[in-house]
C-alpha cells in the first residue's frame, strides 16, 4: 500500500500525507458486525476527568473483531478487505462455509477469494491460524494467544510480526518486534504472516486539527500551567520545578519511580526489550 503526499496548498497540507488505500475493497462495514461506540472524553461516571488529553473526534462504529479463530475445521471464503478507525491494520470480512461472518486481522498477502482455515490440520499459509506447537520453527506470526482460548493479545498492529524460534517441552520461544524474547504455551494459537497495511508507520499527521479529529486533545507542560493545576507551575517567567525530583500533575514521584505491578507472565520472559 502506497503512501499518498499532499500538494502544499496550506502549511497544514505541505508535510501531511495518507495512506492510497489501495488494497480496500469495501467501504461500508457489515451491519451485522458492528456496535456504537459511546463516547466518554476520558472522563468516569461522575464526569470526571480520568484520562486526560481525550476528548471529541469523528463518531465511529466498533468492528468486532474474530482474535480467537475458533471455528476450527471450517473453511472460510475472503470476501473483502476493508479500513477499521479502531485500529492501525486494515480487516478481512470472511464467509464462511457454514453461514457465519467474521472479521479478522488482514495479513500481508491475504486476498479477496483467498480461502482460510483455523485448527490444527490447517495447512502453513498466511491468514490459517494453529496452535503454536504445529507451526513450524522459524514462522513469522502474529494475533498470538497467552492464554488458550482466551484470543490473540501479542502482535495485532499494523506491521507488526513475531518469529517462532523454538520449541521446548509444552512452550515455545518467541522474539516479538520489540526485541523481547518470550516464553509460550505450545497449546496457545496463532495467525501465520505479517499484518499488513505495513507503511502505516510513514504517515505524517501534518497539522493540530487531523489530530483532534482522531479524538486527541492538547498536551501542556507542567511549567506552563498554574500552581493549581500542577506541581511544576507557577513562578515568574521560566523558573524551576524546585523540588527534589519531578511530580506528575497529582503530585507523585516521576522519571524513575517503578509504578509497574508484576504481572503474571513476567515469569515468562527470557529477555526484555532493549536488552542485549
Amino acid at each position: 500500500m502506497a503512501i499518498k503526499v499532499y500538494n502544499p496548498t496550506s502549511p497544514g497540507r505541505r508535510d501531511a500525507s495518507t495512506l492510497a488505500n489501495e488494497e480496500i475493497t469495501k467501504s461500508r462495514p457489515e451491519k451485522s458486525l458492528v456496535l456504537y461506540k459511546k463516547k466518554r472524553a476520558g472522563r468516569n461516571n461522575e464526569g470526571k476527568v480520568t484520562v486526560r488529553h481525550q476528548g471529541g473526534g469523528v463518531k465511529q462504529l466498533l468492528r468486532v473483531i474474530d482474535f480467537k479463530r475458533d471455528k476450527l475445521g471450517i473453511p472460510g471464503k475472503v470476501n473483502a478487505i476493508e479500513y477499521d478507525p479502531g485500529r492501525s491494520a486494515n480487516i478481512a470480512l470472511i464467509y464462511y462455509v457454514d453461514g457465519e461472518k467474521r472479521y479478522i486481522i488482514s495479513p500481508v498477502g491475504l486476498k479477496v477469494g483467498d480461502t482460510i482455515l483455523s485448527g490444527e490440520t490447517a495447512e502453513i499459509k498466511v491468514g490459517n491460524n494453529l496452535p503454536l506447537k504445529s507451526i513450524p520453527t522459524g514462522t513469522m506470526i502474529h494475533n498470538i494467544e497467552l492464554i488458550k482460548g482466551n484470543g490473540g493479545k501479542l502482535v495485532r498492529s499494523a506491521g507488526g510480526t513475531a518469529q517462532l524460534l523454538a520449541k521446548e517441552g509444552e512452550e515455545v520461544h518467541i522474539r516479538l518486534p520489540s526485541g523481547e524474547m518470550r516464553l509460550v504455551r505450545a497449546e496457545c494459537s496463532a495467525t501465520i504472516g505479517q499484518v499488513g497495511n505495513v507503511e502505516y508507520q510513514g504517515i505524517h499527521i501534518g497539522k493540530a486539527g487531523r489530530k483532534r479529529l482522531m479524538g486527541w486533545r492538547p498536551t501542556v507542560r507542567g511549567s506552563a500551567m498554574s500552581p493549581r493545576d500542577h506541581p511544576h507551575g507557577g513562578g515568574e517567567g521560566k523558573t524551576p520545578i524546585g523540588m527534589p525530583g519531578p511530580k506528575t500533575p497529582w503530585g507523585k514521584p516521576a522519571l524513575g519511580y517503578k509504578t509497574r505491578k508484576t504481572k503474571y507472565s513476567d515469569g515468562m520472559i527470557i529477555r526484555r526489550r532493549g536488552k542485549k
